[in-house]
């Protein structure tokens, strides 16, 4: 095994400001961050976004926090104080914007590309629901993907949250398994003291209302909720995340027992208050963080196979029902306005919400599943990689044909549209 002789300059370019308590994209990139500095290497997190109110505090961390500009020749001068010997691009589309101006000043940088999701795989979803109402039928190949596929090879590593992708990426586009790493989302320690089946109420469903899937999820929620308290009059719906938009706060509706009710101080609390979480996920990628902490804070879920996607191990869309022996409460169809798809949940929320024994076992399956998945969880092994590749780039990259390929002059989009857009602002 190769030996670190120095610790090294890390460049975090993030596409957003990490927000952990605002989505899974924000809890992995902490996660990673986290992992960096744990391990004594120099950690510098930059970002063209504006601020954000609920941004993790990296400073505390002793991170370095600085602001970029897109397209722009002060980035290449910013890249030379920073001379990192590490670059991770937050998203494909910070490898598009900056991935090139980091090969021309610092060609000897390692690049990580931290997908989050596939965010190709979750625009094609979307748009098989829009058009067939069935996301299994969505389009692989599409401009997006190859966009994305581009910046995945064009990267030395790239990161994989869910091993349902990661198995997209090398079966069905091919990517060489040496340039991908799984690096699934760290859930996190489960409560010390959950609230008991006595102690709780209500149905509970999270997540951020910027996110397409999520906002999605609840209009599907409002959509069955009419359906939902005729069968249970005292049960209420409650719905946090956020930015809630104007259309999404005006969904509140108290007499319906319907609260929007916005951003969650305390995430793992409103979960662990409610007996049961709801997420009808009808599209998206990734993992969806929701589940991991209700799983954490001992509340059942009840969600489609789409959202359990890539939690399940050896997952099959084909084969999961709502008798799936492993998940923690119930996987359902995909909502929609016909009775015979919305009578499945009735009959679920029935069966956790009103029976204790049935409760406690969906519980202890939350908790067989997460620690199965958790022992998959194992960020010094990848910093070790990390640290491993650095040593060894040259050789790495000797061996990706495709990589080099993708870095001719003559395929590099991105770098002339960004140099046409910089001096188009001289102007």
């Amino acid at each position: 095994m190769l030996v670190l002789d120095k610790l090294l300059n890390i460049l975090v370019i993030g596409y957003v400001w990490p927000e952990p308590n605002s989505s899974a994209a924000g809890k992995n990139m902490l996660s990673l961050i986290r992992s960096f500095v744990a391990k004594g290497h120099t950690v510098t997190f930059v970002t063209a976004a504006t601020d954000s109110v609920h941004k993790a505090d990296l400073t505390a961390l002793g991170v370095n926090c600085e602001t970029v500009a897109l397209n722009c020749s002060s980035f290449n001068q910013q890249l030379l104080q920073f001379a990192p010997q590490v670059v991770v691009f937050d998203r494909y589309m910070t490898q598009e914007q900056f991935a090139w101006r980091v090969k021309e000043t610092c060609p000897d940088a390692l690049h990580i590309l931290n997908t989050e999701d596939l965010h190709s795989l979750r625009h094609a979803r979307f748009e098989a629901v829009k058009r067939e109402n069935d996301a299994t039928k969505a389009h692989l190949n599409t401009a997006l993907a190859q966009r994305e596929i581009g910046a995945i090879l064009r990267s030395d590593i790239t990161l994989v949250i869910s091993s349902a992708e990661y198995q997209l990426l090398t079966h069905v586009y091919r990517v060489p398994e040496s340039q991908l790493y799984y690096f699934p989302l760290d859930a996190g320690k489960p409560l010390e003291s959950p609230p008991s089946f006595e102690e709780r109420q209500d149905l509970v469903t999270i997540g951020n209302f910027r996110h397409a899937p999520n906002w999605d999820a609840v209009l599907q929620l409002k959509a069955m909720w009419p359906a939902i308290r005729k069968a249970f009059p005292s049960v209420n719906m409650k719905v946090y995340g956020a930015y809630p938009p104007k259309k999404a706060t005006q969904l509140h509706n108290p007499k319906q027992g319907f609260y929007v009710e916005g951003w969650a101080e305390d995430a793992d609390n409103v979960i662990a208050q409610a007996r049961l979480l709801l997420a009808p996920i009808r599209f998206g990628a990734g993992i969806k963080g929701k589940l991991l902490d209700a799983m954490r804070c001992n509340t059942p879920t009840l969600t489609t196979d789409m959202g359990a996607e890539g939690l399940l191990p050896s997952f099959d869309p084909n084969e999961s029902d709502e008798h799936n022996p492993l998940w923690g409460g119930a996987l359902l169809p995909t909502p929609c306005e016909k009775d015979s798809q919305i009578q499945p949940w009735i009959n679920a929320i029935a069966a956790l919400y009103h029976h204790q024994d049935q409760w406690q076992a969906a519980v202890e399956k939350g908790q067989a599943l997460l620690s199965s998945y958790q022992k998959d969880v194992q960020p010094s092994a990848f910093i070790n990689h990390v640290e491993n590749l650095h040593q060894r780039l040259a050789a790495h990259r000797d061996s990706l044909f495709f990589h080099g390929l993708l870095w001719q002059q003559s395929l590099n989009a991105s770098k002339y549209m960004s140099q046409w857009i910089e001096a188009k602002n001289r102007v």
